[in-house]
């Protein structure tokens, strides 16, 4: 009988010592597959920057053109000119037809592109972004996010003389009303 006590306390003892092991055995390999894990992470880490870096020479080893071209007005457009805006159409509460409007208007430009200052008692109160091909000028303003009403103008110009451009003018305000101008600018003398 005392053996198979001995027998029995034996094998609970390599039960429970089996049992600990397993434990400790699981614990192990939760631990391995973590550091695994975070070794992976790394080399994720490792090779996004690599292909950052790889587009990054690539971009420097294509040839790119530097040279900067600085659009410029041509001269007989260049400077100043003597608005006179008139409604034509309008479904807008601001703008009535027949309005008639008078400013100066100035075609300028610098490192950064063509712009047209609308300039009214010596104040500018617009600036237009311009494009210009030999047929026609095309302009157009936005109001920033801060203004009220959001007013959006798109003009386009063609020349009839060297003195004289002609063109139209839309206007549109918070996208809910609209209001088209015809315009003429006459060459001002004193440049």
């Amino acid at each position: 009988m005392a053996f198979y006590r001995y027998l029995l306390t034996t094998l609970t003892a390599l039960t429970l010592l089996g049992g600990c092991q397993d434990k400790e055995r699981a614990h192990e390999l939760d631990v391995r597959e973590q550091s695994i894990l975070a070794r992976e992470k790394e080399f994720a880490i490792k090779e996004a920057d690599y292909q950052s870096l790889l587009r990054m020479r690539d971009s420097l080893l294509t040839r790119k053109d530097t040279a900067v071209v600085i659009q410029r007005w041509p001269d007989d457009i260049a400077g100043l000119w003597a608005g006179k805006s008139v409604c034509r159409e309008s479904n807008c509460s601001e703008y009535v037809i027949g309005d008639l409007r008078s400013n100066t208007w100035e075609f300028v430009s610098d490192s950064t592109g063509l712009y047209t200052r609308v300039i009214n008692n010596n104040k500018v109160v617009r600036v237009f972004s311009a494009r210009y091909d030999s047929t026609s000028i095309q302009l157009q303003y936005t109001s920033d996010t801060s203004a009220t009403k959001k007013l959006e103008l798109n003009v386009e110009l063609t020349r009839d003389n060297k003195n004289l451009i002609k063109g139209t003018q839309t206007t549109a305000i918070d996208k809910s009303c609209t209001a088209k101008f015809s315009i003429e600018l006459n060459r001002l003398t004193n440049r």
